[in-house]
């Protein structure tokens, strides 16, 4: 008989904690070229996904396929390199399952990152963006279907999706070591094609101020399990009707590295402080 979403859940997360015996209160899911962060990391264990029983594998280039633990900024935490997309095929179940086994390990607060397009015209390529909102423009959404009571309430708030208080914390980070934070609505869409120079203005018209194919399924299920979550955006290209550069996986991933000492500095420097 095949097992229940319920009992994947807790069958991974015994795997895990098996494997690794200390369990952290705090988790990091690194996007596109954010792996670097992995680098500050003192790493106690890692485990391949691929040798995790019911998790997805990464099929994307920038993504390892690693769940590391270890200690960041004086915190044990641990980090997911890599993550999975809805455009891979991947159903949504699939995609936020690693953020279920989370609130099973015990979880409480979730980083997220990821590479994002901006159409914010105060935005620069290299910027980093918290994210203080988004808009969900997948075609679905990660709690349709059956509602566990153990996970979570039928109809969950999203009134603070991203905790004021961590974005409050990062920004005072921001002022005392006079780094540029921008802020801003990211919007989430299926990809895996970039943006028309039309879907851009859309966005933006719509409120908007950075566009990319992940993390919005992750902080609903996040929010929905009660994790309090933080977002950053690292803005990896710039697109509109008065942009002519093409963006590519390449560009995206090398504009990502040149972003990554920026977004290590504060999500390390907030982990010293929670």
């Amino acid at each position: 008989m095949e097992k229940s979403y319920l009992e994947k859940i807790k069958e991974t997360a015994e795997f895990i904690s098996t494997e690794v015996g200390e369990l952290p209160k705090v988790a990091v899911i690194l996007g596109s070229g954010l792996g670097d962060l992995v680098n500050h990391i003192d790493i106690k264990k890692e485990i391949d996904y691929h040798n995790i029983p019911n998790f997805p594998v990464s099929t994307v280039e920038g993504h390892a396929g690693k769940l590391i633990f270890g200690n960041l900024g004086g915190k044990y935490i641990m980090a997911m390199q890599g993550r999975f997309h809805y455009y891979e095929g991947y159903n949504m179940k699939e995609v936020t399952f690693p953020v279920r086994v989370m609130k099973e390990l015990g979880v409480e607060t979730l980083f997220v990152s990821n590479a994002a397009g901006g159409m914010n015209k105060e935005f620069k390529v290299g910027d980093v963006m918290v994210i203080t909102d988004h808009i969900n423009l997948f075609p679905e959404n990660p709690l349709r279907g059956k509602n566990y009571d153990e996970l979570g309430v039928r109809f969950p708030a999203m009134t603070e999706a991203y905790s004021h208080a961590l974005i409050n914390m990062a920004d005072d980070i921001a002022r005392e070591t006079d780094i540029r934070l921008m802020h801003g609505v990211y919007v989430g869409t299926t990809g895996p094609t970039f943006e028309t120079p039309a879907e851009y203005e859309y966005f933006r018209v719509i409120g908007g101020d950075a566009v990319g194919m992940s993390t919005v399924p992750e902080v609903i299920v996040a929010n929905h399990a009660g994790i309090k979550v933080f977002g950053v955006s690292v803005i990896t290209d710039l697109g509109g009707k008065d942009i002519k550069e093409i963006p590519t996986h390449e560009e995206v991933q090398k504009a990502a590295v040149k972003a990554q000492p920026v977004m290590t500095a504060v999500i390390k420097e907030m982990l010293s402080r929670l």
